[in-house]
């Protein structure tokens, strides 16, 4: 990118390179290899091997992260070339980390868009039993590869039989679209529901880089063509009120007491930017009044690819962080 103001630009004096960066939708309050004033860098690094030798490297980066910083980031690992597959996926360490946080060993996880199957591998690498739940058959069978690579054992089961079969200590991957699957579950199987729904039409935009990328890989762009799946309906609101739908049936069997966490992030679709996870947090609250909003945690994404969307002439940001919503069902 140059290193010149543009001569179209209208708007600052920065220049292309500059203006890039500063559409991140996340900004640092210092530089990254800045500390606070009040840490001795040659005392962390003493504190540092201190934690590695008692915790292990794992945990004391964690640990030192705390020291640092407060943002939460996603350290996605490399995506397998059946997870590659998948237009929208997310991290299995992120999914891990939250199912230690919210459920102890043996419990049940649901995830009732479990697309690729990344809960359900996170519930193997975390010793609990997951159940997931999709909609189109060449993401249930992309899971199914990814648990057979990996030696997990699992069944793909009839969603009557999903309970039973987590019960048992077996993951269960159900055929379904998430409103039949879900009905079909006993009330309160579940100890912790961990989701990330879908992105309406935003998936179906032509013409951006992005796609072109996937395009140019021979990989799908977009979630199906199906008729039931919610990423295909035409009008947003209407979208909503079936997400609620199934947020309903979430509420119901999660069993009390115990928590949801909904990962997302908000988007733009044409000139509107659409405030999804703020609509998402409504429409469950308006719906399932037992299930309350308890916080938010900023999940940072900065291995995303930054595009110069709006450079030179307008601002258009660069999405680089989720929202993680964490209810609980309180009655």
């Amino acid at each position: 990118m140059s290193d010149t103001v543009d001569p179209r630009n209208r708007m600052n004096e920065l220049t292309n390179r500059q203006w890039l960066i500063e559409t991140k939708s996340f900004w640092r309050s210092q530089a990254e290899d800045d500390l606070p004033e009040w840490l001795d860098p040659e005392l962390l690094e003493q504190f540092a091997l201190w934690l590695a030798d008692k915790h292990g490297e794992e945990r004391a980066g964690e640990m030192m992260g705390q020291v640092a910083g407060s943002v939460m980031w996603s350290k996605a690992p490399p995506r397998d070339k059946l997870k590659a597959t998948h237009p929208a996926t997310f991290s299995e360490r992120d999914i891990e980390r939250l199912i230690r946080l919210f459920t102890k060993p043996g419990q049940i996880v649901l995830d009732p868009f479990v697309g690729s199957g990344s809960t359900l591998l996170a519930c193997a690498g975390t010793d609990r039993i997951g159940i997931g739940i999709e909609l189109i058959d060449q993401w249930v069978e992309v899971a199914q590869g990814r648990l057979e690579a990996r030696g997990i054992a699992h069944r793909l089961v009839a969603p009557e039989e999903a309970a039973e079969a987590a019960r048992a200590g077996t993951h269960a991957l159900v055929h379904s679209d998430a409103g039949s699957g879900l009905r079909a579950l006993p009330g309160e199987c579940a100890d912790f529901i961990v989701t990330s729904p879908p992105y309406w039409r935003i998936l179906q935009k032509r013409g951006s880089k992005a796609e072109r990328e996937r395009v140019s890989k021979g990989l799908p762009t977009h979630y199906s063509e199906s008729e039931a799946d919610l990423g295909n309906l035409a009008d947003y609101d209407e979208f909503l009120e079936r997400l609620g739908d199934i947020f309903v049936e979430c509420g119901r069997v999660l069993r009390v007491k115990q928590y949801m966490c909904v990962i997302v992030c908000d988007f733009r679709h044409g000139p509107q930017f659409h405030l999804y996870h703020a609509d998402i947090a409504r429409i469950i609250e308006e719906r399932s009044p037992a299930m309350q909003l308890k916080g938010m945690t900023v999940l940072v994404q900065d291995s995303k690819n930054l595009y110069p969307l709006g450079i030179p002439y307008c601002f258009i940001g660069n999405i680089h962080h989720q929202f993680i919503l964490i209810f609980q069902r309180m009655d």
